[in-house]
This record gives structure tokens, sequence and C-alpha cells, in this order.
């Protein structure tokens, strides 16, 4: 399974979706919306960036969250998104204050 498939099985499930409900959420037709986000979470179809970024809004996570391959990254992405504007901005300010490891 691709890491956008599980994702976005993640983030749906999260979400408390359905497939059917997610893909037309997101602006899929109808009758093929099951099917077809069956496929991208099965990880035999790729949806494009723009349906990525729409299913992304639909489900209230970043686009970036489907790319994250280590779990960790994927959180630290939602709790990220979930906060304030100010409080992002203080987050970004203590990653600066930690002393950085060059490998």
């Amino acid at each position: 399974m691709s890491v956008l498939a599980k994702r976005l099985k993640e983030a749906r499930l999260r979400a408390g979706l359905s497939q059917e409900r997610l893909g037309i959420d997101a602006g899929l037709d109808e009758m093929s919306a099951s099917t077809r986000m069956n496929r991208y979470e099965l990880g035999k179809r790729i949806p494009d960036p723009e349906l990525v970024e729409t299913f992304g809004a639909v489900l209230g996570v970043p686009a970036a969250y489907f790319y994250a391959v280590e779990d960790e990254v994927a959180e630290l992405l939602l709790g990220f998104h979930a906060l304030r504007v100010e409080h992002r901005k203080q987050v970004l300010a203590y990653i600066e204050t930690l002393p950085q490891q060059h490998e």
C-alpha cells in the first residue's frame, strides 16, 4: 500500500466518512465515487494533486499529510495544522531554538 493510500484511508476513517461520502464531498461523480475512492485507498490509482488538495479540505488535513512517509511527521503535520496561527508561530520559533543535528 502506498503512503498516499494509507494516509487517505486513515484520514477518512478519522473523519468518520464512507468512501462514497468522501468521494461525493470531494466532487467525484456519485455513480463512481465509491469505486474511485476504493482504488485510491488500495493504491491502484493515484489521484492528481488538485484532488489530493480537495481531499485535504474535505477531511480537514493539510495535503502534505498524505505524502508523509514517517508516522511521526504525519502526526506533526496534523497537530500543526490544528493550531491557531499565533501558536504555529510559537512552534516554529521554538524549533529554531533547538540544536540542529547534521548527520
